[in-house]
């Protein structure tokens, strides 16, 4: 296993930093536990095995599975950053992935564009917890951030988004998302989110309503192929929705952070056991 810091960390003349980790776990070699097989930090991007730290979903304070935490060594991404990350999660074993703190997303000098790419892939028999936590869209920052998820067909997630556009009191910067799944080659979900000030109708109430907060937690599960969870609005601003195979997408918009996390929290335990918290 490799844990020290990347050395291909590129610095440019403008500041724009560049940045490259690689997270990746697989079964012993006894069969019997997950281990981190690589944990390559780099720059801003700061990998650690962790122990449990809070309620998980599907394994809550399992041993015999792999953890490892994000943390940020820098401020930002800022304008013109470039950061990715990559994660594998191999055949049979189970990582769980959590940060450390939210993540705030800040304009640069010269007001270019910083991104955030992730790719994630989980092969057969597997499954991936990533607990994030928010991403902060301050103001006048101006930010994509993209993931994109293969999943095995017997592959098992369960992943956290959360959005906070603007810091308290603040008028947020232009923040885009995009996340894709597919599972066994074929699209599972794709969805796409754009705020702030080159965003039309973003704050309007076909989409935030005035609120300030939106997240979701997509959930798949093979054994719901057959008896896949029904469609739920459980709250005004909340509800679970079935997607098209054995998954589920939670969504929820908020006044704030807290709010948030009560609503996908609520959301998510609707499913009830392995998944509740």
């Amino acid at each position: 296993m490799s844990g020290s810091l990347h050395p291909d960390t590129a610095v440019k003349s403008t500041g724009a930093m560049f940045a490259h980790a690689v997270l990746a776990c697989a079964l012993s070699h006894d069969g019997r536990k997950s281990v981190v097989s690589t944990l390559r930090s780099d720059g801003p991007l700061v990998l650690r095995q962790c122990n449990p730290k809070g309620p998980e979903p599907l394994i809550h304070k399992r041993r015999d599975i792999a953890r490892a935490s994000l943390a940020a060594g820098t401020a930002g991404p800022i304008g013109g950053d470039r950061y990715a990350l990559d994660v594998h999660v191999g055949a049979g074993s189970t990582l769980v992935l959590n940060e450390v703190s939210a993540m705030l997303v800040l304009p640069g000098v010269g007001g270019g564009q910083s991104r955030m790419s992730i790719t994630i892939t989980v092969e057969a028999g597997a499954t991936f917890v990533w607990w994030a936590e928010p991403i902060i869209a301050a103001h006048r920052c101006n930010h994509r951030h993209d993931v994109r998820i293969a999943l095995a067909d017997d592959a098992r997630l369960v992943l956290r988004e959360e959005m906070l556009l603007g810091r308290h009191g603040e008028t947020p910067g232009d923040f885009t998302s995009r996340l894709r799944i597919t599972r066994g080659g074929s699209a599972l979900y794709d969805q796409q989110l754009g705020f702030g000030p080159s965003a039309a109708g973003w704050n309007s109430a076909a989409v935030l309503g005035g609120r300030r907060a939106v997240g979701s937690i997509i959930a798949v599960e093979p054994d719901w192929v057959q008896t896949p969870p029904a469609a739920l609005p459980y709250d005004t601003h909340a509800a679970l929705t079935p997607l098209a195979g054995p998954g589920v997408a939670i969504g929820a918009v908020a006044r704030d952070s807290l709010d948030l996390r009560r609503l996908l929290t609520q959301g998510l335990n609707t499913l009830g056991p392995p998944w509740a918290i």
